[in-house]
């Protein structure tokens, strides 16, 4: 497994993460236990989690159930020490806090995924969304910024939070942060609070990123490079649809996060099934599998990428660790090309 830098930080990480948002939902405790310790045989030390998990549903009720299977798997294991572990906080929302991020909240809800991850400090601890709404989960169709607060309220919060960032950082609560659903404008204000108030930079975003969602091609990769910031790609495999698991949404296992999750986002539409049967092609006629191929072409790009995985047990999981070593010819990228000019935009 490669290793590599979180942005301009430290942390140094896999450059494949294990994703946890269905354990304690779909997936059991002993179920996720069994990833983590594969995932480690595997090389991987980067793990990613949120105090909202799990999710498919997300519930009020089972806000941090998702920390505390990883806090008990470091209680039972004694392995915190081998693993680079991100978390987040909530913006506002109807299940946590209508408050959002704020100084006050960010240290409270820090020490509760402490308390639940049976841990003194998270590696990486990331916004889980802004404050002032986001286009991301496919709002980008009705995306309205004149709604939002006036520039200064904004600003006025981010400045707040960068200093509370700072204590946190220096009390040894948290080494890095990032974000997560966040733009390019509010990424770029991010970066210039943390200049004039001396507080820690974003090192990594945590966006949806995929060969069926590329909204972060442009503006994005273009920030990203400039200023160092790492990509963590989440959905990479399109909520499962880039495995071909779904034959066209013909085939559903009553088990499967499109039967339980119905629309998978907002990502099942009369448009994503023809994209889904383009990359499916690609992989049959190559001999290759269509997991390992999307995250393989995900660690192509040419800007900083870290693929996110998840799967609902070990073998699943392998299928997308195995993309981490597998290189993709010129001809199979080329026809991925061809691929995302006919269908640009399946969700």
């Amino acid at each position: 497994m490669k290793m590599r830098k979180i942005g301009k930080s430290d942390l140094n990480v896999s450059e494949i993460c294990l994703g946890t948002m269905t354990w304690g939902s779909q997936d059991s405790l002993e179920n996720a236990h069994a990833q983590i310790a594969h995932a480690k045989e595997q090389g991987i030390n980067f793990m990613d989690t949120a105090e909202m998990y799990p999710v498919n549903p997300v519930r009020a009720e089972t806000v941090g159930d998702t920390e505390e299977i990883i806090g008990k798997y470091f209680a039972a294991t004694g392995d915190r020490a081998d693993w680079v572990l991100a978390t987040k906080i909530a913006g506002p929302s109807g299940f946590i806090s209508q408050e959002g991020i704020t100084p006050a909240t960010l240290e409270a809800r820090l020490d509760l995924s402490l308390k639940r991850l049976q841990s003194e400090y998270v590696d990486l601890y990331q916004l889980h969304w802004p404050n002032r709404g986001s286009y991301h989960f496919r709002q980008h169709w009705t995306f309205d910024p004149s709604a939002q607060p006036a520039k200064e309220e904004i600003l006025d919060n981010m400045r707040a939070v960068s200093e509370k960032m700072a204590e946190l950082q220096k009390a040894g609560k948290v080494r890095e942060f990032g974000t997560s659903n966040e733009s390019v404008w509010g990424m770029t204000q991010w970066q210039r609070v943390a200049e004039e108030t001396g507080g820690p930079r974003m090192q990594s975003i945590q966006n949806e990123y995929s060969l069926m969602c590329r909204l972060y091609d442009t503006d994005m990769a273009e920030f990203a490079v400039h200023e160092g910031v790492t990509l963590l790609a989440y959905s990479v495999l399109a909520c499962g649809m880039l495995s071909g698991k779904y034959h066209g949404g013909t085939t559903i296992d009553p088990d499967s996060r499109l039967a339980v999750g119905g629309g998978l986002g907002g990502r099942v539409t009369p448009q994503a099934w023809p994209a889904v049967e383009a990359y499916m092609e690609i992989a049959k006629n190559h001999g290759l599998d269509p997991v390992a191929m999307s995250i393989a072409w995900s660690l192509t790009r040419p800007f900083d990428v870290m693929p996110i995985i998840g799967g609902r047990s070990v073998e699943q999981l392998q299928h997308s660790i195995d993309g981490g070593t597998l290189v993709l010819s010129k001809e199979v990228l080329a026809e991925i090309d061809a691929a995302h000019r006919a269908h640009g935009k399946p969700f």
